[in-house]
């Protein structure tokens, strides 16, 4: 046996992954068991969880990976503050204390993590060797070409290559400070949001803007060759000497300063959301044409930050050149911990590798599980109020008749996922076709802007019904954005040209309002019945009652807060929100049969979470 730990740290969502003889055995992120969005510290407990899994002790690895190159990352930011100098001393003199402290002295920090128990060597990846790693290793492809995007690494911030069997080269880059990923982050936090964290809501509110901006930022800010590879005037910008993403000539360039965060959402940001949504577009599908052009491959797989720009992958595969397109649903520098695990069994191992139908991802359920027993003694402790179903059909007929009837379900089962996506383990799920359910779980569950929208999972024998793509197509981890058909579709009345911004989400734009974007658009998760067999089983329930084979699906968390992971978790968020009914296994826990929670304690509960 061979059992191979794979670990980030130190820059945001740490993680550990641990892989044996090959296979993906368990994976988490750290925050989960902090409770710290995005929690950067080596992450303790989420090792602690993996090697629990499989019954092992820090003796008995064999390797331990990090998922990028320290030294290399350390020269990037020696050559790029004496480049800045002397403007760059603040942003020095904060960074140093944590590299001479921790990340500097890697193996002493793994080997205090690991209790000085592994006496094996350490292996260092660099950062996208490791997102390829991740997104090629477990994808179903033989072969496949490469391209992962992020905001950096150690000089790369964006590589494109070629995976055959159980090697991968990547060939091509682009190099720091030149990043489309900073690119974006740049208008993250230009229009308020917080950088690595908010990125997702510029995305979502770009439906609600007009690309005005694009024609300034092709411009000025990005120089982009037809090839896909890219220039950025870095006049524009200050991460590289600063403590900021954007310089004072970026403000003047748009018209003012950065929008203060929590401040309004004005028609500017969501134009400013548009343009910079559609340039990144731009730039995807250039990198994927011409990555195809060199290779010839029929399918593609991707990975890095970028990759979870659901929109844009979407794009590519309705209007690229590839047939297939897989995604490594972890593709932020949590999934670095899982690539850097297969990189030395396949890469340096030199093990094989037996591409499967389903991908070797597992629905991505590599988390944490808890058994209807461990539930029950939960509740019990808790002095909870619950009903025990005797069968997973009886569960099923009962959660899909209180979903149709408009309650907003908390569904806690199985193994938590890896990722930033909860697909079905730890989810609010919800009836799409009710026209007041998006602002409902918005505003008194999720309690985050009433923008938002939610994503639909969808039976997969049913999706090329509801949303343009194809019969059957593989959407599992809910990276692709489609358009929901034309026949779904409604009238949108006489007043809608007047309406701006925001105004849009009060006209009802298909029989699915809840899940169907101010664009028609809707990022789409497939459900089959071989990675999660009762959620199918419930949806499937769901559409023999309703004729609808579509729930919403959202993350099982408030605004900020890391998803759930406990059952504590989850009983808690039942009683600090509006949400109707909790299912954790077979036990349903309705929320107007527990104790009441005062207004107060439920303030104090949210104010814990720093705002994303």
């Amino acid at each position: 046996m061979t059992a191979i730990l794979g670990i980030s740290a130190f820059y945001h969502d740490s993680a550990a992954a641990l892989v044996v003889d090959g296979q993906i055995v368990a994976a988490a992120q750290e925050e989960r068991f902090t409770r710290k969005k995005h929690d950067s510290d080596f992450p303790q407990k989420a090792i602690e969880y993996c090697l629990s899994v499989a019954g092992l002790s820090p003796d008995q690895l064999d390797y331990v990976g990090f998922y990028d190159k320290p030294l290399t990352k350390f020269e990037r930011l020696l050559e790029t503050y004496l480049a800045f100098s002397p403007s760059g001393f603040r942003s020095f003199r904060l960074a140093m204390p944590l590299w001479l402290k921790q990340k500097l002295h890697l193996p002493r920090e793994i080997d205090r993590g690991l209790h000085q128990g592994y006496k094996g060597r350490y292996v260092f990846t660099d950062h996208h060797e490791s997102h390829a790693a991740s997104a090629f290793f477990p994808s179903p492809f033989e072969e496949a070409a490469i391209l992962t995007l992020d905001g950096v690494g150690e000089w790369s911030t964006t590589c494109a290559g070629v995976g055959r069997g159980n090697k991968l080269v990547l060939d091509q880059e682009v190099r720091f400070p030149h990043s489309l990923g900073l690119l974006y982050s740049a208008f993250t936090y230009y229009t308020g949001f917080r950088v690595n964290s908010g990125e997702y809501k510029l995305m979502g509110l770009a439906p609600y803007g007009r690309p005005t901006y694009k024609s300034l930022i092709r411009e000025h800010l990005i120089d982009l060759k037809e090839d896909g590879s890219f220039r950025l005037d870095m006049s524009y910008f200050n991460y590289c000497q600063g403590l900021t993403m954007t310089s004072a000539k970026f403000h003047a360039l748009f018209g003012g300063p950065p929008r203060e965060a929590e401040s309004r959402v004005t028609q500017r940001e969501m134009d400013l959301a548009a343009s910079i949504q559609s340039v990144t577009e731009d730039v995807m599908l250039r990198c994927a044409r011409h990555v195809h052009q060199r290779t010839g491959m029929k399918n593609l797989v991707l990975a890095g930050g970028v990759a979870l720009n659901c929109v844009g992958n979407g794009r590519i595969l309705r209007e690229g050149p590839f047939e297939n397109i897989w995604i490594q649903p972890a593709a932020g520098d949590a999934g670095g911990a899982l690539g850097t695990a297969l990189f030395i069994w396949h890469q340096l191992l030199d093990q094989p590798r037996r591409p499967q139908k389903h991908d070797q991802q597992h629905g991505s359920f590599l988390g944490p599980e808890f058994s209807d027993d461990e539930i029950v003694d939960y509740l019990e402790q808790s002095g909870a109020a619950y009903t025990t179903c005797a069968s997973d059909e009886q569960l099923c007929d009962e959660v899909s008749s209180l979903i149709a009837q408009e309650k907003v379900i908390g569904w806690f089962q199985g193994r938590m996922e890896f990722g930033p996506r909860a697909l079905g383990a730890r989810s609010i799920i919800g009836d799409p076709r009710s026209e007041k359910m998006q602002s409902v779980m918005n505003l008194k569950i999720k309690f985050r802007e009433s923008f938002r929208p939610f994503a639909p999972c969808v039976l997969q024998e049913e999706v090329h019904r509801y949303f343009e793509m194809r019969p059957g197509e593989d959407s599992p981890y809910m990276l692709q954005v489609a358009p929901v058909r034309r026949e779904w579709r409604c009238e949108l009345g006489k007043n809608y040209e007047q309406a701006f911004g925001i105004e849009k989400l009060n006209f009802m734009r298909s029989t699915l309002p809840a899940i169907t974007h101010v664009d028609y658009s809707a990022r789409v998760q497939t459900i089959d019945r071989v990675r999660n067999p009762l959620f199918h089983r419930l949806l499937t329930r769901f559409y023999e009652k309703t004729g609808c084979p579509v729930l919403i699906n959202t993350s099982f968390n408030v605004r900020s807060e890391p998803i759930v992971c406990t059952p504590d978790d989850a009983y808690r968020c039942l009683l600090m929100t509006d949400m109707d009914v909790l299912v954790m296994g077979r036990q349903i826990i309705v929320r107007d049969e527990q104790p009441q929670v005062a207004q107060e304690d439920r303030a104090k509960h949210l104010a814990q979470f720093q705002l994303d």
